[in-house]
């Protein structure tokens, strides 16, 4: 696509591009470039309108502030939310000991591979409850 706006925006390369063009092809493509200026003139204008009834929407809200005795930094204080807090780790479960090392499992999520094997070799996990 940079190719095509290199030619479009270059007087020489665009000339040469459309040399074949008979005159009412030139009008026709004139005539949507015209349409494509206008439409993006007016989105233009509509995006001004809209940030400017916004600022003034800004200002008097400000204003209201001011008559009221309120600042920016009140407002900071009172929308900020506290952080939820963070729940307390579960309680281990289930225990087991192997080579001296004592592994515990909460019983949720995935079975850790010493139960798993302990499992599979016929024990089952009220064996394991603390």
């Amino acid at each position: 696509m940079s190719e095509f706006l290199d030619i479009l925006t270059h007087g020489r390369r665009f000339k040469a591009a459309v040399k074949e063009l008979s005159v009412e092809d030139l009008k026709d493509v004139a005539a949507k470039l015209e349409k494509i200026i206008t439409e993006k003139a007016q989105q233009a204008e509509e995006e001004s309108a809209a940030m400017a009834e916004r600022n003034a929407k800004i200002e008097e809200i400000r204003l209201q502030m001011e008559a009221v005795g309120l600042s920016i930094d009140d407002l900071g204080a009172v929308a900020t939310k506290a952080a939820p807090k963070k729940r307390a780790p579960r309680p281990a479960k289930y225990k087991i000991v192997v080579d001296g090392e004592t592994i515990t499992w909460t019983g949720q999520g995935r079975t850790p591979t010493v139960f798993k094997n302990e499992l599979d070799n016929g024990k089952s996990l009220e064996d394991f409850l603390i």
